[in-house]
């Protein structure tokens, strides 16, 4: 057993959807929890408006003061749909990557599509030629070789493997013109 009051640092534990039932909430704050961490990037419907008053309810309860932190998602640019079964990315090929024209236009053989919004929209015209474009974590690797349009490049594979759909999408070093709040996250702030 420890005594809380002598710790000198806090125990932030992430609350999601296979923690947050009112039984886990209860023996997290006995463990020992000081402030739980809502994640914006799960949050569906509804769930934080039952999960807070349920973390307010077992704090008062036992006697603790327990923080709540909301960690907004902020912007995420992830790669469309597939329209079939995941693409191999071989290195050394060259690639469209563009915003989907509609939503008929899915990943393909030859060609890499994202989904049209605020902030991909603002990437696609962040990216210049020489701008290196890591898919899955930097698993994969896209080198621009020609800008088309804002919405249209060319691309290079650097690095290949197998292209599956909804992968994030970083681009280091670049600027990119967006709000660091979405719509979403200023809802889920609410």
């Amino acid at each position: 057993e420890t005594n809380d009051s002598l710790r000198k640092t806090k125990v932030v534990a992430s609350l999601g959807p296979a923690s947050w039932s009112e039984e886990m909430i209860g023996k997290m704050i006995e463990a020992g929890t000081d402030i739980f961490r809502l994640n914006c990037s799960h949050r569906r419907g509804g769930d934080f408006e039952r999960v807070y008053p349920l973390i307010r309810k077992y704090a008062k309860e036992m006697g603790k003061h327990v923080e709540v932190l909301g960690d907004l998602q902020g912007p995420k640019f992830r790669v469309g749909e597939l329209a079939g079964d995941p693409i191999p990315l071989v290195n050394g090929d060259i690639l469209e990557f563009g915003i989907s024209v509609d939503e008929n236009d899915n990943i393909r053989p030859g060609r890499i599509t994202m989904k049209s919004t605020t902030e991909q929209n603002a990437l696609m015209k962040a990216a210049k030629v020489g701008t290196d474009l890591l898919i899955e974590d930097g698993i994969m690797k896209v080198n621009v070789v020609e800008k088309l349009s804002d919405t249209e490049l060319k691309v290079k594979v650097i690095r290949g493997g197998k292209l599956k759909a909804r992968k994030g999408v970083n681009v280091p070093g670049v600027e990119i013109d967006c709000a660091a709040l979405t719509e979403k996250d200023i809802e889920d702030a609410e």
